[in-house]
């Protein structure tokens, strides 16, 4: 999964299965749409007007649980972190 923010224009992007996907949209509001690939799959979901819709100024932090956290590795996680820490000092 990735997650990609564009705060130029305020969208946010869940990107579920990697690749390129041939998709059609599901609008479930005029800020919300879903990706649908072959196979009825979700690709991904994608959110204009973020700030708005997430109910908040600022992005909210990821937080990953369970299965997923565990498969990344404590040293990514750590990695990841240090890298953010020191890109928000700068």
């Amino acid at each position: 999964m990735k997650i990609s923010y564009d705060p130029e224009i305020d969208a946010l992007y869940i990107r579920l299965l990697k690749g390129k996907h041939e998709c059609r949209s599901v609008r479930l509001s005029e800020e919300v749409a879903l990706n649908i690939g072959p196979g009825e799959k979700l690709v991904g979901i994608e959110i204009l007007h973020a700030r708005s819709v997430l109910g908040s100024d600022k992005m909210p932090a990821v937080v990953l649980e369970g299965q997923a956290a565990s498969e990344l590795g404590k040293e990514r996680v750590s990695n990841e972190r240090e890298r953010m820490s020191q890109e928000f000092r700068s």
